[in-house]
C-alpha cells in the first residue's frame, strides 16, 4: 500500500510540473539532464531580484512558468537561485520559449518567441566584436606602457578613445533604428548612461508612442530629466 501510495503521489507531482499554466507570459522549455531542482521566473525590481513564479522539478525536463507582464523587459530563469545558472531573456506577452542544457545552462540556451531577445542577440553580436578588438587594444596599450613607449602608447590611446566613440555610435544607430521596440531605451539606459545626453535625446525622441509609454521608455524619460537636473553644466563628452 505504501508503495501505491508513493507512486500516486511521484505521478501527481509530475502532472502539477506539466499541467498548462496561464497568464500574460508563459514561459515554457526544457532542460536537458535536470533530475531534480527548483526553477525561478524572476525580474529586477527597485534593483531588487524579485520571484514571479517558481516550480519544483523531479525527473521532468519539461517546465512552465507564467507571469504578469504589461510592457517587454528583461526577465530571468534561475535554477536553485544559483547566480552562476540563470539566463536573462527579454519577456513579451504571449509564450517564450527556452531550451538548455544542466551542465552548460547559461551558454546553450536558446529562447524563442521574443522579438526584443532577437535584437538584443543581434546586439550583442556587434559588441562582442568591439569588446574583442578593447581587448587588443589594451594588451598592446600595457606592452607599450612597459616598453617605455610613449610615441606608441599616445596612439593607441588615441585609437582606444576611437574605439570607444564608434561603440557608442553604434549603439545609437541600433537603438534609433529599432525605435519602435524596447530594446532601444534599454540599451540607452545599459550601454550608454554616461554618454552625452544629446545622444540620449536622440534616442528619446525617436521612440514610437506605445514605447515611449513601456517601462524602459518611462526608466530613459526620467534618466534623462534627472540628467539635466543633477548635471546641467557637467556633461562628460565621450
Amino acid at each position: 500500500m505504501k508503495k501505491i501510495a508513493f507512486s500516486i503521489l511521484f505521478i501527481s507531482i509530475l502532472i502539477s510540473c506539466t499541467k498548462e499554466k496561464t497568464g500574460d507570459m508563459l514561459v515554457k522549455g526544457t532542460i536537458k539532464g535536470l533530475e531534480k531542482g527548483t526553477l525561478y521566473l524572476q525580474k529586477m525590481e527597485e534593483k531588487k531580484l524579485i520571484t514571479l513564479d517558481s516550480i519544483n522539478v523531479f525527473g521532468n525536463e519539461n517546465f512552465q512558468l507564467v507571469a504578469p507582464i504589461e510592457s517587454s523587459e528583461v526577465f530571468y530563469l534561475s535554477l536553485d537561485k544559483n547566480d552562476a545558472k540563470r539566463i536573462p531573456f527579454f519577456g513579451e506577452k504571449g509564450t517564450i520559449t527556452i531550451h538548455t542544457k544542466l551542465d552548460k545552462f547559461t551558454t546553450a540556451a536558446k529562447i524563442g518567441g521574443s522579438k526584443n531577445q532577437e535584437l538584443l542577440e543581434e546586439y550583442i553580436k556587434v559588441k562582442q566584436r568591439f569588446n574583442n578588438k578593447n581587448l587588443e587594444l589594451i594588451k598592446a596599450q600595457f606592452e607599450a606602457k612597459r616598453d617605455q613607449k610613449k610615441e606608441v602608447l599616445a596612439s593607441l590611446d588615441q585609437a582606444a578613445k576611437r574605439q570607444t566613440r564608434r561603440r557608442y555610435l553604434y549603439t545609437i544607430n541600433f537603438a534609433v533604428n529599432h525605435a519602435d521596440s524596447e530594446i532601444a531605451p534599454y540599451l540607452a539606459i545599459t550601454e550608454l548612461y554616461n554618454a552625452q545626453v544629446k545622444w540620449l535625446d536622440s534616442i528619446n525622441n525617436s521612440l514610437t508612442k506605445e514605447v515611449k509609454a513601456s517601462k524602459y521608455g518611462k526608466d530613459l524619460a526620467k534618466f534623462i530629466t534627472d540628467i539635466k537636473t543633477l548635471k546641467p553644466a557637467n556633461e562628460k563628452s565621450n
